[in-house]
């Protein structure tokens, strides 16, 4: 089922029958991962990618910001830039012993004149809540945290496209809150976010769209109302209206 947006709002990416194939150790047979993904993601939108544990999610966000070669397709940003990225595991993106010397670490990596190094970090760090703790110890702060600071680079390094990959994964209840709201934050400013998660329950309020990737395959995109009348448990997809009464309260703020 495919879903298309009838305005003349520019597409922030264009991901383009997007095939990805692994050999595996005991079969001749390859294992198709991504099988001819298609999706349009438009400037501004909040899209939600959602799957099942190994359904392709994080191998389908690699090859979006070119860390995997697909073996056919392509991937394009139409209005130009590039994606940021946030990890599943945030210390793999911790680089600085502190939030200043990390989210530097970035722009001097991306060719940013060193004299603007510390006023663009301290200034992304003010807009994540985390310039009191630019000077802490990275490694020590809250999962919450280490992934508002990773935010914290994609903004000083100016990436209009964000991908969260689980962005939930292994945070507890105040942690949660603080990527929801980082991510809410990052809605009203006119980012373009893809989150790819299972847990619904916790976003789905602030997506524009929906879509499910199931065994390399994008088998529904469209209006997240329309999806939640899907069999989502036959693609290892929690329902969430089995404990919510409407997509508004899917925001756990």
């Amino acid at each position: 089922m495919e879903y298309s947006d009838a305005g003349t709002t520019k597409a922030a990416v264009e991901i383009r029958s997007v095939t990805k194939k692994f050999k595996t150790m005991y079969e001749e047979k390859e294992f198709t991962a991504l099988d001819g993904v298609s999706l349009s993601v438009l400037q501004g939108e909040f899209l939600v990618i959602a799957g099942a544990n190994g359904s392709g999610k994080t191998l389908l966000m690699s090859v979006i910001a070119g860390l995997e070669e697909a073996d056919s397709g392509t991937v394009e940003f139409p209005a130009g830039g590039e994606a940021g990225l946030i990890f599943q595991d945030a210390d793999a993106q911790i680089l600085g012993e502190t939030p200043e010397e990390d989210v530097c670490f970035g722009l001097k990596s991306c060719g940013y004149p060193k004299r603007d190094l510390q006023s663009r970090a301290r200034n992304a760090l003010a807009r994540c809540g985390l310039l009191e703790k630019k000077d802490f110890p990275a490694r020590l702060m809250s999962g919450g945290e280490k992934r508002r600071l990773a935010v914290a680079s994609m903004i000083a390094m100016q990436r209009a496209v964000m991908i969260f990959d689980e962005p939930f994964a292994n945070l507890d209840w105040p942690g949660i809150r603080q990527v929801c709201a980082i991510l809410k934050s990052l809605k009203e400013e006119g980012y373009t976010i893809l989150v790819l998660t299972h847990e619904l329950e916790k976003i789905l309020a602030l997506a524009d769209r929906l879509a499910i990737l199931d065994k390399g395959k994008i088998r529904f995109s469209g209006p997240p109302e329309d999806a939640l009348r899907l069999p989502l448990e036959d693609f290892g997809i929690r329902n969430p209206m089995t404990a919510y009464n409407s997509i508004q309260d899917m925001l756990w703020i």
